[in-house]
């Protein structure tokens, strides 16, 4: 059984979708460690709607933060600390998808990063979506991530923008599991149509 961690280049670029995608194709288990802000209709929640088949568990966050901040900032307002420690990967028999909250260098503390939740036997899956600076967003992601010694893919999310993609391709050399484009809206079947057309690449 694989572990597979979502990530993004930054927030907002369809990290929850394309983990409901990943977790539907591989009738997988979901766990979200950090949730900041959302906690009455979180991701976990959002996945859980999307998600059709009823062999996937959805695993309780480590830390439900109250403020929609960056961890570390969330974490001080509710007068708490984000301990590594205490983010332990829920024991299942089943593949697991894990979402990132944010980029990879998002901090939970003053020294802790969402790359340090990353072990080394997790498929990265890196969800690019075009904006003015996505390229060098991604590469930069990319290359950490290929330094580190993970193995990477990526999803492109939004409306298809070639010559962006293209030159992604070319310069990480990585996996591409397809496009999730930009929707009228998501649920269940648009979320499974998808599933079907990833599952061959996972």
């Amino acid at each position: 059984m694989k572990t597979y961690f979502i990530t993004g280049i930054s927030t907002e670029v369809g990290k929850t979708v394309a983990s409901a995608i990943v977790t539907e194709a591989l009738e997988a288990d979901y766990w979200k460690p950090i949730q900041a802000g959302d906690l009455d209709n979180s991701d976990t929640h959002k996945v859980e709607r999307f998600v059709s088949n009823t062999k996937s568990v959805f695993h309780k966050n480590a830390f439900a933060l109250n403020t929609p901040m960056s961890p570390h900032a969330a974490a001080e307002i509710d007068g708490i600390n984000i301990d590594l420690n205490a983010i332990t990967a829920p024991k299942t028999d089943n593949h697991l998808v894990i979402e990132g909250a944010g980029g990879l260098l998002v901090p939970l503390n003053n020294k802790d990063t969402i790359l340090d939740l990353i072990k080394p036997d997790y498929k990265v899956i890196v969800v690019s979506r075009h904006y003015l600076g996505s390229i060098n967003h991604t590469l930069l992601t990319v290359k950490l991530l290929q330094e580190k010694g993970f193995e990477v893919a990526i999803v492109f999310s939004g409306d298809e923008h070639p010559t962006t993609e293209n030159i992604i391709k070319k310069m990480t050399n990585v996996d591409i599991i397809g496009r999730i484009d930009e929707e009228p809206y998501f649920d269940k079947n648009v979320i499974a149509e998808y599933a079907n057309k990833f599952r061959e690449k996972l």
